[in-house]
């Protein structure tokens, strides 16, 4: 009876894909990427797309987010988590938990399946801080925050700051209080630009050749532990 039992269970956990998870789970995100993600982010990720959308979407194959994060985004949609413009819409009223854990593994394993290595090799070229410089970070962070990402990003990192309110230029920055980057992935955002990154346009700029790591790792500081405790 023992066995029998057993038997049952393997023949049920076969069909239901679970002996097989990461494939069963892929092709569940194949299938729904294909009906609904391919329009904006085509084939291949890259959102090489004729649509006349206010934001182009996000090149998939370069982005540094990693499968949660992925999955979170399609779950509550990007403006959830800090965008702007609402250009990538919340899912979960579309499909099911196991579907949109689906779609961030087919789209992190097709697209990007190397990232957490892409990013630790580039980290290897990034200046570690001092211990004698670690107490100055969040003064000098808050500094060039309010100098330069202010402008933007406005003066508690909202997403509202002066730039946004001129009608010519049709800049999104985000709310820096809701983003749900890593500390390493806004250090890297800062440094290398969005473009990089997979965003298409040039309102991000790479901020390698005006600040040193220390800098650009204290204004990530400055973001994480104070404004992100203001939203």
């Amino acid at each position: 009876m023992k066995y029998k039992l057993a038997g049952i269970l393997s023949l049920i956990s076969l069909l239901s894909g679970s002996v097989y998870p990461d494939e069963y789970s892929f092709k569940i995100g194949e299938e729904i990427y294909k009906q609904t993600c391919i329009s904006c982010h085509g084939p291949d990720g890259k959102a090489n797309t004729n649509m006349e959308l206010i934001v182009k979407p996000r090149d998939l194959s370069s982005t540094l987010l990693d499968e949660e994060q992925t999955y979170l985004i399609t779950k509550e949609g990007a403006h959830f988590w800090g965008a702007r413009a609402e250009i990538m819409p919340s899912f979960k009223s579309v499909y099911n938990e196991e579907q949109l854990r689906g779609v961030a593994h087919y789209i992190s394993k097709k697209f990007n399946p190397n990232v957490k290595d892409r990013i630790a090799e580039i980290c290897k070229e990034c200046e570690d801080v001092p211990k004698e410089k670690k107490h100055k970070m969040l003064k000098r962070g808050k500094k060039i925050f309010k100098r330069n990402c202010s402008w933007c990003h406005g003066k508690l990192g909202k997403g509202d700051g002066v730039a946004t309110k001129n009608p010519v230029d049709s800049i999104f920055p985000y709310d820096l209080t809701k983003t749900l980057l890593t500390k390493q992935q806004i250090f890297l955002y800062m440094k290398y630009g969005g473009k990089k990154w997979g965003t298409h346009g040039t309102d991000m700029p790479s901020w390698k050749r005006k600040y040193d790591d220390f800098t650009l790792r204290s204004v990530t500081r400055y973001i994480d532990e104070v404004l992100r405790k203001k939203k």
